[in-house]
């Protein structure tokens, strides 16, 4: 299956779900001075997240462009020796702004049980 594809169905089953399809910030953070570039897919809700800003939905679904090259995701050293270690990628990801608990969370596809994250990665072992 093409990325493309996988996007796709991901986006659509939460756009199914009440989420709101956000489209990817831009790799350098604007309005935020603390971030070089954008490591995660939930920059681009930081405010939101921090309750300095209001969305106009309570529920968001995003492809974020991410650069790793620093920092606490600091990758470098690992790039080309795994596949799943890059400097530049998309995350998939899914964000509720306290808009449903853990027993409403949306269960992933393929899966039987509720998911917090986005499917970028394996969960690591530091957390």
């Amino acid at each position: 299956m093409e990325s493309s594809r996988i996007r796709r169905l991901f986006l659509d089953f939460f756009v199914a779900r009440g989420h709101r399809e956000v489209p990817s910030s831009p790799l350098a953070p604007r309005d935020d001075p603390t971030l070089l570039f954008t490591n995660a897919g939930m920059v681009q809700f930081k405010r939101t997240f921090q309750g300095q800003e209001q969305r106009d939905y309570n529920r968001a679904t995003t492809c974020q462009k991410c650069v790793r090259a620093g920092g606490k995701h600091n990758d470098l050293e690992q790039v080309g020796h795994t596949r799943r270690h890059h400097t530049f990628f998309e995350m998939l990801g899914n964000f509720s702004f306290g808009d449903y608990s853990s027993a409403r969370r949306s269960r992933t596809p393929g899966s039987s049980s509720p998911q917090r994250s986005s499917w970028a990665s394996p969960p690591s072992a530091s957390g």
